[in-house]
């Protein structure tokens, strides 16, 4: 089964675009507190590179399961669990349940923190920022000693003039 993403679904650099088909396989279990979803879903990413800032689309499998409590059990849960256990209880609402919570936990934490285009990926060249990538095997820069720019840039003057004359 497919449903569109909702808005805000990401991180910084990477996100799923909102509205865009999700793709939900899903399985449900009544036990006896409530019904047991065991789900995956599929969805497409559209993401920026963490090392050379490029646009570039991919895709994320996630995976979750969660208990939907009857409503009596809801309470019973909650009364049980401690402050360490962190439980997050979902609620039936009659005999509907609502994933929309569960699918958004399960992207948002399977979201690289920093995606990349590439596992090779060499970023960006700190000198002058072209992407390494494309630059040629032999790029590199002169290291400047910040004491000596003031005296260089006064070499590069004075030889300027001599060239003029």
């Amino acid at each position: 089964m497919t449903a569109p993403a909702p808005d805000s679904l990401g991180l910084e650099l990477v996100r799923v675009p909102p509205g865009s088909d999700l793709v939900l396989n899903l399985r449900l279990e009544a036990v006896l507190d409530g019904v047991l979803v065991t789900g995956r879903v599929t969805a497409p990413l559209s993401a920026e590179c963490g090392r050379c800032l490029e646009p570039f689309t991919d895709s994320l499998e996630a995976v979750f399961q969660d208990l939907w409590c009857y409503p009596e059990q809801a309470d019973r849960h909650a009364r049980t669990a401690t402050d360490d256990d962190h439980d997050e209880t979902y609620r039936l609402d009659g005999d509907d349940l609502d994933l929309e919570q569960a699918i958004r936990d399960a992207i948002v934490l399977s979201l690289p923190t920093c995606p990349l285009c590439a596992e090779d990926c060499g970023g960006l060249c700190v000198e002058c920022g072209v992407r390494l990538d494309e630059a040629d095997p032999d790029h590199r820069h002169e290291p400047v000693d910040g004491r000596w720019a003031a005296l260089a840039a006064l070499r590069e003057q004075v030889s300027a003039t001599d060239s003029v004359d």
